[in-house]
């Protein structure tokens, strides 16, 4: 039954691709990957302009700016009116929105989406009166800018392309929860004014070799609420494998093998939120990464691409009102969760087995070391089983509180959490309130910077429930939200792509004040008669560490962290939380 559905689904889409491709117009975009060439940033752009001009339901819009000065631009395709407030702000229709140049070396998706613009503006405006089609040119216009030819040194074309990293260095798919660009800050102002019902973003591979053009990431069906990620696994991902494989593009899992080759079995990418997917996951928005494979030439890879994203234009054109029903009927249901997952690892308990189109591989002494080299023999083809490990168990989450209240010198957050919309009141008076908090007990600074951040691993805490004063302009978020599985993966410290993780917190891991020894001996002395329990504590500890009793200054210090003198805002994490029973 699932099977026949799906066919027919299928053929739909296949008929009005069928029927589309047969109208022939006046072109305005040249296809010059079939010359093993890349447009350009300002080519991009130039001919997105000229689309705009030449197609009634086409407009190009600035959102925002980018770190190198230039604005992160918008093409919107929808063939109602008005499509600010019919679109956007009510959303009355399915919105798709596809995303390319995050990596500008891999500009496959920058030359596809074109072609896939003109696609649909010149065959039939029935295709975009049921859906609108939202298009970011090049996300990464800084990368896009820095152009070169070597770069992507293991890449099969084409001639000259972007580089990975935007105007800081930073890679910008590791930027959606940090926002430390101005990039990352105008898509996330842009994503929350769409709220797209489905997302799309375009890269090439690096690693293995095999026989794919095209493999696939999708969000990761256990974060998902399961009603979207049934649909996503259900519904788009079936319905689009068998039409790109009817089409004569095989489609894999993305490749992310176990061990040193792809037939030791795949395992589903964790695209935690720091990713694009892995942020879009949190608003319910399903995400869906091409990666075409870098050692197929590029007109193949951009070919393959453009198939895709043809399949998803017409996919929402036919289904997306469906889509859409379910996505809002996740977004309830995440409201109403009182619990969040906010670590996974994958099940081993759990695999299938699927079809793989690969080489075989084996290891030779180097040329260049003499020490064995994995290869992959392209005379050898296979078509075999291997295992595939599509699920993840959650190993850290959290209980939903009624509310949070954050201090307002913590500016930082607070603004990041506007601009992704998320709604704070401030109080009106200084007030003490009950809350329920953390203590950092342990954690592993990083021993290098990741993506300009030192960041915070294999983080301990303790709970605690204070009353702490706080002051007239605090901030409250209360739950309830679509924002609530947001709000816990970043303020929650044990989350995998945290504020606490991204080094948001540092100032608290610091003290501020001390003593002076000499000083320090009597107080402590006094401080041990008179507590009995301490003075246990302490002779206990004495007794069972060898080094703590030859260590006078670590004794002396225990004295003073136990004592009613130590600050109480050392490891204090600031983010409190009220939890209603």
């Amino acid at each position: 039954m699932i099977y026949a559905k799906l066919q027919n689904k299928a053929l739909i889409i296949l008929i009005f691709i069928s029927v589309y491709s047969q109208h022939i117009s006046a072109q305005i975009v040249p296809s010059d990957y079939l010359q093993n060439k890349s447009f350009t940033y300002d080519q991009t752009i130039d001919y997105y302009r000229e689309l705009d001009k030449k197609y009634k339901h086409a407009w190009l819009i600035e959102k925002g700016s980018t770190d190198i000065g230039r604005p992160l631009h918008l093409f919107i395709m929808y063939g109602g009116k008005n499509f600010t407030r019919d679109v956007i702000e009510r959303r009355t229709v399915p919105i798709l929105l596809i995303m390319n140049g995050i990596h500008p070396g891999e500009p496959d998706g920058i030359d596809a989406s074109l072609h896939l613009s003109e696609w649909v503006l010149s065959k039939n405006d029935s295709l975009l009166k049921n859906t609108c089609i939202c298009i970011i040119p090049v996300y990464n216009v800084d990368g896009a800018l820095n152009r070169g030819c070597c770069s992507r040194v293991n890449q099969d074309g084409p001639e000259q392309y972007g580089f990975r990293g935007n105007s800081k260095n930073l890679d910008l798919n590791r930027d959606f929860i940090k926002m430390d660009t101005k990039n990352t800050r105008s898509f996330v102002t842009l994503f929350q004014w769409l709220q797209p019902d489905l997302f799309i973003d375009t890269h090439v591979s690096n690693g293995a070799d095999y026989q794919y053009t095209f493999t696939l990431l999708t969000t990761q069906k256990d974060k998902l609420e399961k009603h979207i990620s049934d649909y996503l696994y259900d519904e788009i991902l079936p319905s689009g494998t068998k039409h790109m494989n009817d089409k004569g593009w095989p489609v894999t899992p993305y490749i992310n093998h176990i061990y040193d080759m792809p037939d030791s079995g795949l395992v589903a990418f964790y695209d935690s939120p720091r990713y694009s997917t892995g942020y879009t996951s949190l608003f319910n928005t399903p995400g869906l990464l091409i990666e075409t494979h870098m050692l197929k030439p590029f007109p193949q890879r951009v070919s393959a691409t453009l198939e895709f994203l043809k399949f998803a234009s017409v996919f929402m054109h036919t289904n997306g009102s469906e889509l859409k029903a379910v996505k809002n009927q996740s977004v309830f249901y995440t409201t109403q969760q009182t619990t969040y997952g906010l670590k996974w690892q994958t099940d081993t308990t759990q695999k299938e087995w699927i079809h793989f189109l690969g080489y075989e591989a084996g290891y030779k002494p180097s040329e260049v070391s003499g020490a064995p080299r994995l290869f992959y023999d392209r005379t050898k083809p296979f078509d075999k089983m291997i295992p595939m490990y599509w699920r993840y168990t959650c190993t850290q989450s959290c209980k939903k509180p009624s509310a949070y209240i954050i201090p307002q010198g913590w500016d930082e957050i607070t603004e990041r959490l506007l601009i992704n919309g998320v709604k704070m009141e401030r109080l009106e008076n200084d007030q003490l309130i009950e809350v329920n908090g953390y203590r950092i007990k342990n954690y592993q600074p990083s021993s290098k910077p990741y993506e300009g951040r030192y960041t915070k691993m294999n983080t301990e805490v303790d709970s605690i429930r204070i009353t702490k004063q706080f002051y007239k302009g605090d901030y409250v978020i209360k739950t309830g939200t679509r924002y609530d599985y947001f709000l816990a993966s970043v303020l929650e410290p044990l989350g995998t792509d945290s504020y606490f993780f991204w080094g948001f917190f540092d100032g608290i891991l610091g003290q501020k004040e001390w003593y002076s020894e000499y000083v320090w001996e009597d107080k402590a002395a006094e401080i041990l008669e008179n507590n009995p329990e301490l003075r246990y504590a302490f002779e206990e500890k004495k007794l069972s560490d060898a080094e703590f009793a030859k260590d006078a200054e670590a004794q002396l210090y225990y004295v003073y962290r136990h004592s009613g003198f130590f600050e109480t805002g050392y490891m204090q994490y600031p983010v409190y939380y009220i939890i209603t029973e």
